[in-house]
């Protein structure tokens, strides 16, 4: 892809990122900006970091690389805020013309600023451009094998983008920035927003960055799903009434889904649990199948389970070549919806009790 240099004016990036508590992915992200490739047609104007009440390192670490610091100490954390924070700088400081997020965690492929700028020159309906996220340790954990294939899909218009993308300055501010008070969800509620104003979201098929999950425990696995379900059940209740329901239909199957398994289990590992404990002279002419009695119930679920996950593991085997992969993520896309739903019902207690929440982190400190 190519632009004619004689018609297109320099352009000016911003690059706001955003972080709480990286440590060492921190100034790795920073390097692989500053690393970017520019031409005489566009420049990246400059990097400002902004964090969210780290109790590490990082704000130090950005200071060091020599970059713009924001540190946000007081009121609720959400990403949103800390990427408005950023952009609203950058605004005053840098005269961009295109702003690219990126979360803190990250490693951004020198290529992508340049190629995504050359596609919005030539589509000037696309607000905003995103490539692909991987990775850096897709095989260091169950975890991180199945969620890396969440970040797999086509190319072609999209609904939303993710945490890290390039964006028309002027795009973004006619449409208000994100809203600060989502802890999560915050890009499809700005991308709804911008589709109201007849803009288009777009993936590319070009490598955009690695990214670091760091999930290697069970507990942030789950905490991370919590903050998935939560983030469902804001943003839905937001557009339930409108002409362009967002997310309601995805909320309302993952209730169905999660409340599924997780109802269906609970009967199930009761019946194994009575099967197993029952004296055998309760069972009576059982009693001699006392085993296969109480294995039985669970036994029936499980296969349930799997040829669900067999389905959706052949389903999406354009994901990946690894057949192991792909059954394991098959499990993770239904057993995920139990902890999804559970974020669900979180939001609604907050929302009942009029209680705001901050961050729902799952990552360690680095």
């Amino acid at each position: 892809m190519s632009t004619n240099s004689s018609s297109v004016p320099r352009a000016r990036i911003a690059v706001v990122a955003i972080g709480r508590n990286e440590g060492e992915r921190l100034p790795r992200c920073i390097a692989s900006v500053r690393a970017a490739n520019q031409t005489n047609e566009l420049e990246i104007a400059g990097i400002i970091y902004v964090d969210s009440d780290s109790s590490d390192d990082s704000p130090q670490l950005a200071e060091q690389a020599g970059i713009r610091v924001i540190r946000l100490r007081d009121g609720q954390m959400t990403a949103a805020r800390g990427r408005n924070a950023g952009w609203r700088v950058a605004a005053q400081t840098l005269q961009p013309d295109f702003i690219l997020f990126l979360d803190g965690d990250t490693v951004l492929h020198p290529d992508f600023p340049l190629l995504a700028w050359q596609f919005l020159v030539l589509n000037p309906e696309v607000a905003a451009v995103f490539g692909q996220r991987r990775e850096l340790a897709g095989n260091h954990s169950i975890y991180t094998r199945v969620l890396n294939l969440d970040w797999v899909c086509d190319p072609g218009e999209r609904a939303f983008f993710g945490g890290d993308t390039l964006i028309r300055f002027h795009a973004l501010r006619e449409a208000g920035g994100f809203d600060s008070t989502l802890i999560a969800g915050e890009e499809p509620d700005l991308c709804r927003r911008l589709r109201e104003r007849n803009w288009q979201i777009q993936h590319l098929a070009i490598p955009m960055t690695d990214h670091d999950l760091a999930i290697y425990r069970f507990g942030q696995y789950w905490r991370r799903l919590l903050r998935a379900g939560y983030a469902f059940a804001q943003v839905s209740a937001r557009f339930r009434s409108t002409g362009d329901p967002f997310w309601s239909a995805e909320a309302r199957r993952n209730r169905i889904s999660g409340i599924l398994w997780a109802g269906t289990f609970l009967p199930v590992f009761t019946a194994t649990l009575l099967a197993a404990l029952l004296p055998p002279d309760t069972l009576g002419v059982f009693a001699e199948h006392r085993r296969l009695m109480a294995l039985l119930p669970l036994s029936l679920w499980l296969a349930m389970l799997v040829a669900m996950a067999l389905r959706t593991a052949y389903r999406y085997r354009w994901k990946s070549d690894s057949w192991v992969t792909l059954i394991l993520y098959g499990l993770h896309s239904h057993l995920q919806q139990v902890p999804i739903v559970i974020g669900q019902l979180v939001w609604w207690l907050d929302h009942r009790a009029d209680r705001p929440r901050g961050l729902m982190e799952y990552k360690d400190i680095r």
